[in-house]
């Protein structure tokens, strides 16, 4: 298992000599804005500028580990199932044969167009910390979206077709894909369905396409939002090898009401999650996520951060030595 830090939106000098001092080996990178890359409608990203990003990384002493999510407008219509959706999977497919070239081994992301939703970024934890969370009751009368009531059906059916496509050129290119499960796990928000709000879910995406390269981006946070056994489904997955890399975080609540908290206090009980990491062979990033925000905290959350990290690495350690 290895430390890496993640929710990188813009990477800066000062984020990678701060992954440096936390001890990461390795960095993920969210949604990159990289030069001479096509435009939002119709984009893919780039041999040379995703050469550029690794090399840069590289340059730090750090490994790029992944690549989490590409914007969403380069792929609504496959998401959606709208005219379009063919040109928009093969730049989908440009995008995982370039990083196969320059060798980023993983790519998250999600299949859910409102991707992550929460009512509230300013609830108050423990000491007045600042944590996010989400109140279905408030979100129920959600008018749809533009684009009109989507079902569940059509979303399976809108992600069985793009997955059949896509896994075969991640093969052939060497990158692994790994799903996000959709956050909040309720059934439909705004009129679109998120199917990705169960176990039974995902093992429903590794049997649509059986594949060393179909596997899940392992939101431990959202994964307990559903109100399941996290470590039963770490050990299900896990023993599979289906979980590419892990979202380290806690929360408190169930699929229709829960705030996010520090690592240490949630409902998950997090050095037994570790250890059922360790017990299944899981071997790759491990990065902070949706981390409070502390007092006299940076806007992209250094303070919060550093405290994850610490208890992050502390863990591992204590597994390693134990186990």
């Amino acid at each position: 298992m290895r430390f890496a830090l993640g929710s990188i939106y813009e990477l800066t000098d000062d984020k990678l000599i701060f992954a440096k001092q936390l001890g990461a080996t390795d960095i993920i990178v969210h949604s990159p804005v990289l030069p001479g890359t096509a435009p939002l409608g119709e984009g893919y990203y780039g041999f040379r500028p995703l050469l550029m990003l690794r090399t840069r990384v590289e340059a730090a002493g750090l490994r790029l580990a992944a690549i989490e999510n590409i914007p969403s407008e380069w792929y609504l219509k496959a998401m959606l199932g709208f005219s379009g959706r063919d040109a928009q999977i093969e730049n989908f497919c440009k995008t995982l044969e370039n990083m196969g070239r320059v060798g980023i081994p993983i790519l998250g992301y999600n299949f859910c167009p409102g991707r992550v939703w929460r009512t509230c970024s300013h609830t108050s934890w423990r000491g007045d910390a600042r944590v996010t969370s989400f109140d279905y009751e408030l979100m129920k009368n959600a008018p749809p979206t533009e684009h009109g009531v989507i079902t569940d059906d059509q979303m399976w059916e809108n992600f069985t077709y793009f997955v059949k496509r896509v896994v075969p050129v991640a093969e052939e290119a060497g990158v692994k894909m790994a799903l996000h499960p959709d956050d909040p796990p309720v059934p439909s928000l705004a009129g679109i369905a998120r199917i990705f709000r169960s176990p039974e879910a995902f093992k429903r995406l590794i049997e649509i396409v059986s594949s060393d390269f179909n596997g899940i981006e392992f939101c431990q946070g959202t994964f307990s939002e559903m109100g399941i056994d996290v470590i039963e489904a770490i050990r299900y997955f896990g023993s599979r090898r289906k979980i590419f890399y892990v979202h380290f975080r806690n929360v408190i609540g169930n699929p229709y009401k829960f705030n996010e908290t520090f690592v240490d206090d949630g409902q998950t009980d997090m050095l037994r999650a570790m250890m059922a990491f360790k017990e299944v062979g899981f071997d790759g990033p491990i990065i902070d996520d949706h981390v409070p925000c502390m007092v006299d905290d940076s806007p992209w959350g250094h303070r919060g951060r550093a405290y994850a990290a610490g208890y992050i690495k502390a863990l591992i350690a204590a597994v390693n030595a134990l186990m």
